[in-house]
């Protein structure tokens, strides 16, 4: 069994000390009430104060390791601030982030008219998807509002965590989860009231759409489209197989286990590596409209007016908060509106988001030990990256 590192051991887990770091910190589940409709921006000047004292802090039971990048209008910009054994230009796991750049794949595709985004995805797929889910259309896939399965557990030996297993492919997943609705007693295919269900199978889907409308893999797709054009020299999509990580990076741990060079292989639907420059560097182009025309433009930040699923957290008064171009709508306790996607993986946490006129921009990644949740730390960035 490998150890943590030292600076870890040495640590106490106390309730006194986590609440030295969380006091005053709030998630943005609050009321549409408790939101006042004139606080749209934050500061013209960034204070790096708070955010620098929370790193000072860390390592601590629950974080290991931190990297926080700043970015915007104003002097001293981009700000970055680290903790634990993490550099400014350290590679990370980006998780669901990876769903924006998926979306925008798809997005392109329908602006060259190689996907209607009204279709049915079964006219693309129809060796997928089963007649049942015949009338989800390309959109819902994207705004999550499809009614398709959720992920379920691969049978077999365990060579990865969660429903991967090494050896599966993107139509395995989705297949599974197929199969795995269908042995549900009492579950039934979507109705037409739309329900907006934040759920992987949809972007393993989109993936699939996109090698099917091509005839390239989705690497090499998302590659030619958004990496290299924008010169994201540190993003990537790697192999099934290839569990490394580029240098430099965090050392990552869950408990006293080393899982740094472990992770599922999430592909299309959160399988990427990035840095925080070079994830802000696509926030900008694709809110600049650098990557999409004006009519696919408008549906990255369009959010369905439905209700949403209980097991959407990240959005509140039980309404959607999911675009058709994979961000996320979140208003902060302060009343700023931002957009962008948090993404997980074990020992990894992290996020980019943004103004939608980019005044202010924040890239994270945190190394979560897995002894309590983050989210309080996650939420202290957000709402002081956005400060009034």
């Amino acid at each position: 069994m490998r150890h943590r590192p030292a600076a870890l051991r040495r640590l106490t887990v106390t309730g006194v000390a986590l609440a030295a770091i969380t006091a005053g910190v709030c998630v943005p589940a609050v009321t549409a009430s408790a939101v006042s409709p004139q606080r749209t921006t934050p500061a013209a000047s960034f204070d790096p104060a708070p955010i620098r004292d929370l790193l000072t802090r860390l390592p601590d039971p629950v974080v290991a390791g931190a990297l926080v990048r700043v970015a915007g209008h104003g002097r001293a910009m981009p700000w970055t601030g680290t903790a634990g054994e993490v550099s400014r230009d350290a590679h990370f796991r980006i998780g669901s982030v990876t769903k924006i750049f998926t979306s925008t794949v798809v997005l392109q595709l329908a602006a060259e008219r190689r996907i209607a985004i009204d279709a049915p995805v079964r006219r693309y797929l129809p060796d997928l998807i089963p007649t049942a889910y015949g009338t989800v259309t390309v959109r819902e896939l994207l705004d999550h509002t499809s009614g398709l399965p959720a992920p379920a557990g691969i049978p077999g030996p365990a060579d990865g965590p969660g429903w991967w297993r090494k050896g599966v492919s993107p139509q395995d997943v989705v297949r599974n989860a197929f199969a795995a609705a269908e042995s549900q007693e009492g579950r039934q295919p979507p109705t037409p009231e739309r329900v907006q269900q934040y759920n992987g199978v949809n972007t393993f889907v989109a993936g699939l759409l996109v090698e099917k409308v091509t005839g390239r893999t989705f690497r090499d797709e998302v590659t030619r489209r958004i990496i290299q054009p924008l010169g994201l020299r540190n993003t990537s999509l790697p192999s099934p197989d290839d569990m490394s990580i580029p240098t430099p990076h965090a050392r990552v741990y869950i408990g006293s286990d080393e899982v740094t060079e472990q992770s599922p292989w999430a592909w299309a639907e959160g399988g990427m590596i990035s840095t925080a420059a070079d994830l802000d560097r696509f926030m900008t182009a694709l809110f600049r409209g650098r990557l999409l025309p004006p009519a696919q433009q408008k549906l990255v930040f369009t959010v369905p007016d439905v209700s949403s699923a209980p097991t959407n957290t990240n959005c509140i008064n039980k309404t959607s908060c999911f675009s058709a171009g994979g961000l996320m709508r979140v208003t902060l306790d302060n009343g700023v509106t931002v957009w962008g996607k948090t993404g997980s993986l074990p020992g990894w946490t992290n996020g980019v988001f943004t103004t939608r006129d980019l005044k202010r921009r924040v890239a994270y990644s945190l190394n979560p030990t897995g002894a309590a949740s983050e989210r309080p730390y996650v939420m202290a960035v957000l709402n002081s990256a956005f400060a009034m």
